[in-house]
């Protein structure tokens, strides 16, 4: 009795300015023989991340204009849609623990569920610095919008680390929202498509953004993504 062929699985991911970081993300990934391809979208990086993406092992490096992460992943995607059965999308600053991934595929190898979702656990590095990650405005924005859209709560609404069949992504589309609103639009589109979206506990690590300046702009532009995909949402 012949078993039934192993799903194919293609990670996706978006890079931009992460040469610090993507090379021990994508050998990670390399690391792992349940994932068969890795695409690498260098969002306009000025600082050889595509590179040394490519140096570390990725399968495909796909270099782009600049326009976010959502644009990245949709170049990604146009890139490899008919090479995989599973597709990861995961961020480029993983590091080490981007081999955590696989953790994100069981239930959806089983049949339990269309995508899934990594939880990522406090980041302990970072909480010695005593400095806080002040995502709570935009997680309590994802997350209410989330429930008012689909009747769902998530713990992690933002995560960006992600499983998901090629059914999903061909429903969608192909396409993802534009700027830091993609994972709360991935969410309600999936499960208003009538997909079922499971959260799983990961020990993934990833960089925080602190109190800086600079991470206070970026959590504004968060905030104000996440609210114009909320509000555009039906």
């Amino acid at each position: 009795m012949s078993s039934s062929p192993r799903e194919k699985v293609c990670v996706l991911v978006p890079a931009y300015n992460e040469a610090a970081r993507i090379g021990t993300t994508i050998a990670a990934l390399c690391a792992r023989p349940e994932i068969d391809e890795i695409v690498v979208v260098d969002d306009g990086s000025a600082d050889g991340t595509n590179e040394i993406a490519r140096a570390a092992g990725a399968t495909r490096v796909v270099t782009v204009q600049n326009g976010g992460k959502g644009a990245a992943l949709s170049a990604a995607y146009a890139a490899s849609k008919d090479s995989a059965d599973i597709f990861l999308l995961l961020d480029a600053d993983l590091g080490a623990s981007a081999g955590e991934a696989i953790k994100l595929l069981p239930l959806i190898q089983s049949g339990q569920a269309d995508m899934t979702v990594g939880l990522l656990p406090p980041d302990p590095a970072f909480a010695e610095t005593g400095q806080s990650g002040g995502r709570g405005f935009v997680v309590g924005l994802a997350r209410r919008g989330i429930l008012r859209r689909t009747g769902q709560i998530f713990a992690q609404p933002l995560s960006g680390q992600r499983a998901l069949r090629r059914e999903v992504l061909e429903a969608l589309g192909g396409q993802f929202a534009s700027g830091f609103g993609v994972e709360v639009d991935l969410t309600v589109r999936a499960l208003q498509a009538g997909f079922r979206v499971r959260e799983v506990e990961t020990q993934f690590r990833h960089h925080v953004t602190g109190g800086d300046w600079a991470s206070v702009r970026h959590r504004a532009k968060q905030f104000r993504d996440v609210a114009r995909v909320v509000l555009l949402l039906r």
